[in-house]
């Protein structure tokens, strides 16, 4: 299962890699997290850009209608984000536990993309920062779980954390015994063992 774990993240390496090579061939650069294009792509891309009347005449009815639902999910996003922040900050410091870089996870950069509307962007924006505070949480939680309870569920899990794998067998009572204090010390001296945090993305 180790062996399976570092196959996952040099495969993960290669995507980077490909994903990276991709940019390229669409003239995106980035340095120091700054993100730009050439400039016949940046004038091609205004020229794509959808004006809000059009964009919104092509929008379903049904579509509109669900639009401040869909929106209405930020309160609790927000409150989420305070409150686990705060969580790390306190209890992660009192574990000695290494705290998770936030820029790490929420990036929200394609709200700068010239041929989205402003609708476009704003949307784009609302699902870059939901989904990586999701994987920022998630991150948080599962440092968490390393530290009380390194156990595997006996159940099936659909798309575990990268730390899981590492985890002790369901009912391997003296592995729990005996090895709980090696994975809270490999939690202190590294973020994850045999890897390292995902990098921001970029796109």
């Amino acid at each position: 299962m180790q062996e399976l774990a570092r196959e996952i993240v040099l495969l993960q390496t290669e995507l980077d890699r490909e994903i990276e090579r991709r940019r390229k061939l669409l003239g995106v650069t980035v340095r120091e997290r700054l993100v730009g294009f050439e400039h016949g792509i940046a004038a091609e891309h205004r020229r794509l850009r959808m004006g809000v009347g059009r964009f919104l005449a092509r929008s379903s009815i049904a579509t509109s209608l669900v639009s401040p639902i869909i929106y209405s999910v930020i309160v609790p996003l927000l409150l989420l984000d305070a409150w686990m922040s705060a969580y790390q900050a306190i209890c992660f410091r009192v574990y000695r536990i290494p705290r998770v870089r936030r820029s790490d996870y929420i990036v929200m950069d394609r709200g700068q993309l010239s041929y989205l509307n402003w609708i476009e962007a704003l949307n784009c924006l609302y699902c870059g920062y939901a989904n990586g505070l999701i994987g920022y949480v998630r991150e948080i939680a599962s440092r968490t779980e390393q530290y009380w309870c390194p156990i595997k569920h006996a159940l099936r899990i659909t798309d575990p954390h990268q730390r899981y794998y590492e985890f002790l067998e369901y009912g391997d009572a003296g592995g729990y015994r005996a090895r709980l204090c090696e994975f809270r010390e490999r939690l202190r001296a590294d973020t994850a063992p045999d890897a390292s945090p995902p990098a921001a993305s970029e796109s």
